[in-house]
């Protein structure tokens, strides 16, 4: 991550500053859902436990770990890469590559555990680190999780680092503000590997 010092950063408190990557255009990060035929799809990412079985097959019925690079080991096939896609597209190319070995198989995904879904908190901060994240958690919020601010906190000066790819945007937040009602807008809502850091 390359963290720049606040007369580096640009932006104002409250807009997103994005570090530049290869290219200068700024994309929006993805969110946790996509949509399907369905409505929402939980995309599966690193630390998610999927339960994984074929129809009368014992042998291949396990549970498996995403990895940190985003991959699973599955019987016959061996590594597959699961981290990004939703349990429908996943389902959808272990079947066609277990073809090969299973004619016509009844697979079954299903997320067992979810270990992707966190947050982190550090600086001054009563409780920092890993936190889960559920749905519509915002910067207020998390900072409550974490047992609130320390003394010695500057409020002041709280970011919030969202790592895209090679690109990092920088959130600002300033405590006194949103407490007193002011500039709302700089309490996101947080996402999937966000990290709260509190000087």
């Amino acid at each position: 991550m390359n963290l720049k010092s606040p007369r580096e950063e640009s932006g104002s408190p409250g807009i997103p500053a994005p570090e530049t990557g290869p290219s200068d255009t700024a994309t929006e990060p993805p969110a946790i859902v996509v949509m399907d035929a369905n409505g929402p799809a939980y995309i599966i990412g690193p630390g998610d436990v999927l339960d994984i079985s074929v129809w009368r097959d014992d042998a291949l019925t396990k549970q498996v770990v995403v990895l940190p690079d985003g991959r699973i080991s599955f019987p016959l096939i061996g590594e597959v890469a699961a981290a990004g896609k939703t349990l429908a597209q996943l389902k959808t190319e272990l079947a066609e590559r277990l073809e090969v070995y299973v004619p016509n198989p009844e697979l079954n995904v299903a997320i067992e555990g979810v270990g992707s879904m966190v947050i982190y908190l550090i600086g001054k901060v009563n409780g920092p680190g890993r936190y889960p994240i559920g749905q519509d958690l915002d910067v207020l919020k998390a900072l409550a999780m974490a047992g609130g601010l320390t003394p010695f906190a500057k409020k002041r000066e709280i970011r919030i680092f969202r790592k895209e790819g090679d690109r990092t945007q920088i959130f600002y937040f300033n405590y006194n503000e949103v407490a007193e009602g002011k500039r709302l807008e700089q309490n996101i809502d947080l996402r999937r590997g966000d990290v709260i850091v509190v000087p």
